[in-house]
């Protein structure tokens, strides 16, 4: 059976969709059809945001939003001039979706539920009759002179042109590199630090902002910090896994961690603090309470590991301690052994070698009427609304390239 298409999206993700309902709305004539391998479409739009669906960022300036792309910095910036930020709210906004802006900058549905976009999309698709067939598991792509042929286990399908929105599907990236394109291979983006280490052993949900590096590298980042019952994560680690996915790959996850558990204070400013409680508060209990911005707990914790006691009071600090001290607060060095998935918002970095793609179109420079959206192309983001806004991105400028020509 060949069933005939105007347009088939491959991979009924947020990509896919954003794409199919754009292209339909400004051509409503085309014939569409989304192909999508499981049983359910927009599974990862489902639990993006712990079920509510982080939507976009509220940085509307292409030059800064480009700087959150640990991959895709240089070849954003255009796209992004053609739709960024503010008019993906400006569109869900036309749709009946209302968006609101955490104090973190972070955009999320103001019914705080994933399931107002995934219903926002169907009944769109629903209205604008795109065909939405779901385990179609595409096995083959063929280019004819004119036409597209996809082959799933169960149909063949032929159409005019064939826009890829599969994410890190490795089927889809083995067949793309039969035709020549070339796939970056892919490691883990956004992760947390498996550390075990006496130090952060009882923590378990203590937050600190920190500055982390990789001891070694040029490798660093700043944000909050968050101590699980595994390690470390939270923005300012998530920020280093995406900034560091290759490089912490090629280490297998081994590797030394240093931390600033004062963010931005050096070692010689944090001993002269130090120094002054010391004269301060010279018959009090150095253990009793943080001096500075981060809980009880961890204060404790590093005031242990300096050598000191619970009883020990700030005049009977040895110069020694005073050192190992002012040490654990600004250069804490962890070691790092494997990495945690984050959550279920698994991103990868890898994919389409973003040398082989127009990014005024979206289409692929090796074959004509052949079309890239989303995470299937080497582009990834930190955590925070970012990866989303590359789907919609593509998908607009797929969508108004196929309808302009």
């Amino acid at each position: 059976m060949n069933a005939k298409y105007d347009i088939i999206i491959v991979g009924g993700g947020a990509a896919g969709f954003f794409t199919a309902i754009n292209i339909a709305e400004q051509n409503p004539k085309l014939k569409i059809a989304i192909l999508e391998r499981g049983k359910n479409v927009l599974e990862k739009v489902r639990i993006s945001g712990g079920g509510r669906c982080n939507v976009t960022h509220a940085c509307f300036v292409p030059n800064e939003l480009v700087k959150f792309y640990p991959r895709g910095e240089k070849e954003l910036r255009g796209p992004f001039h053609q739709f960024c930020s503010g008019d993906t709210i400006e569109w869900f906004e036309k749709h009946g979706v209302a968006l609101k802006i955490e104090d973190d900058g972070r955009m999320f549905p103001t019914s705080d539920s994933s399931q107002t976009i995934i219903d926002c999309f169907l009944g769109l698709t629903r209205k604008l009759k795109i065909e939405v067939l779901t385990g179609q598991s595409v096995q083959s792509l063929f280019h004819g002179e004119n036409f597209w042929k996809v082959e799933t286990h169960h149909e063949t399908f032929s159409c005019q042109k064939v826009v890829l929105t599969a994410g890190s599907n490795p089927k889809i990236w083995e067949l793309l590199a039969g035709m020549n394109h070339t796939i970056v291979p892919p490691v883990p983006s956004l992760f947390t630090f498996n550390i075990k280490d006496a130090r952060i052993k009882d923590l378990m949900g203590v937050s600190a902002l920190a500055h982390v590096r990789v001891k070694g590298t040029k490798l660093e980042a700043s944000g909050p910090l968050l101590i699980t019952h595994w390690g470390m994560s939270g923005p300012g680690i998530l920020r280093l896994s995406a900034w560091g996915a290759r490089l912490l790959a090629e280490k297998n996850y081994q590797f030394v961690l240093e931390v600033n558990w004062l963010n931005d204070i050096t070692v010689e400013e944090a001993m002269e603090t130090l120094k002054e409680l010391k004269q301060e508060h010279a018959k009090k209990a150095v253990s009793k309470k943080s001096p500075f911005k981060f809980p009880n707990r961890l204060w404790e914790s590093l005031v242990l590991a300096s050598g000191i006691s619970n009883e020990t009071k700030w005049a009977d600090l040895s110069k020694k301690q005073l050192t190992d001290l002012a040490n654990q607060l600004t250069h804490a060095h962890f070691q790092v052994n494997g990495k945690s998935t984050f959550k279920e918002e698994f991103v990868t970095a890898g994919g389409i070698d973003l040398r082989e793609i127009n990014f005024k179109t979206m289409e692929s420079k090796l074959h004509q009427n052949l079309y890239f959206a989303g995470e299937i192309v080497n582009i990834d983001a930190i955590t925070g609304g970012f990866n989303f806004q590359n789907a919609w991105t593509g998908g607009f400028i797929v969508a108004h390239s196929i309808t302009a020509s």
